[in-house]
């Protein structure tokens, strides 16, 4: 947090020193046009501070795991790609970076390289799961496990990109959720015979690094915002959410936690299907913020209710998750084992 809090400030006098700022679409609401010209790639600071806090860790008793590595790269992995896009957009002072085809690309080797490396270089369940790998326990194989990360990495790092419209909304949301992925880590390094999760404590420990490093970063980017993360902030975060519940066998309840961001793309696919059918729009406009300003919503309201919504999320979420512990014997098998010993 120390690191993002005193290394953003930097990064927005460098930029500025640059003048490498963010260009704004054409079609987004009227008040955005005054934001145009605002440092953008502040995720570099957010990835940067995460990982050196992920990295000094080991220097306090921590100890590294191939499955934390593996998630650690994913997030730097997908950053870069963001990076690049990023990296276009300003250059062309035009909000178009990395077309679709190239984005995906990117995104592609990315959750291809995760996949690999987790089926390959740990003892990762390949089940389909909820709270646990035997919960509801489905077997992909695999390959059908790999080919659902895949799913999962490229879907989680566009829900969070469209929730990137904001002065802090991403990242605030970004904080509830990995906070979530801090105790499920904990919960399940407690309860090892119940989770069968290995490097539960390493990946908690990456779940911490990225909560510090979205809180410092959030000091800058809260409205008004002086820094926008970018796409380099945005797909890391997205990435590393889906890697952490791939990792900790809890994907499915992935899309409760992460709410907000499934919300904000379901009013995307809603649009675009309603005006292609039935040639009507159901809101406003998309993603889902962006309707409610052009109703007259200031946009310091849009993003504290999105902020609670998320936070309500993360509790029903965190909710059912013990509420499983409880209903599997999963306190059961801890008492037993801390009478035995």
């Amino acid at each position: 947090m120390v690191v993002s809090l005193f290394g953003t400030t930097i990064l927005i006098k460098l930029l500025k020193h640059l003048k490498i700022g963010q260009p704004i679409r054409d079609d987004s609401p009227e008040s955005h046009s005054k934001k145009a010209g605002t440092p953008t790639m502040g995720g570099i600071a957010v990835v940067a501070a995460a990982t050196l806090g992920y990295i000094v860790s080991d220097f306090f008793g921590g100890i590294y795991t191939e499955s934390g590595i593996i998630v650690m790269l994913t997030i730097i992995g997908a950053a870069a790609v963001g990076l690049v896009d990023d990296w276009l957009k300003v250059r062309a002072n035009y909000n178009r970076g990395l077309n679709k085809k190239m984005k995906m690309t990117g995104l592609l080797i990315v959750s291809v390289g995760f996949a690999v490396a987790m089926s390959e270089l740990t003892t990762v369940q390949t089940t389909l799961s909820f709270t646990r790998f035997n919960y509801p326990g489905i077997e992909l194989g695999q390959i059908g496990w790999s080919i659902w990360a895949i799913l999962l990495i490229i879907a989680s790092t566009n829900a969070v990109n469209l929730t990137d419209g904001l002065d802090g909304l991403a990242a605030g949301a970004g904080i509830f959720c990995y906070a979530a992925f801090v105790i499920i880590g904990l919960w399940q390094f407690d309860h090892y015979e119940s989770y069968k999760v290995f490097a539960a404590l390493d990946l908690a420990i990456i779940a911490a690094a990225m909560v510090g490093g979205i809180v410092g970063f959030l000091w800058w980017n809260t409205a008004p915002a002086q820094i926008f993360m970018g796409d380099t902030g945005a797909l890391a975060i997205g990435s590393g959410l889906a890697a952490l519940s791939l990792a900790t066998n809890t994907q499915l309840l992935l899309a409760i936690v992460g709410g907000l961001f499934v919300l904000e793309t379901i009013s995307v696919i809603l649009q675009i299907s309603s005006f292609h059918w039935f040639g009507r729009r159901i809101f406003n406009m998309t993603p889902l913020h962006h309707h409610f300003e052009i109703r007259g919503w200031p946009e310091t309201t849009v993003i504290v209710r999105f902020w609670i919504f998320s936070g309500m999320c993360v509790a029903v979420g965190l909710g059912l998750f013990y509420a499983d512990a409880i209903a599997s014997g999963v306190l059961d098998v801890a008492t037993s084992r801390a009478s035995s010993g």
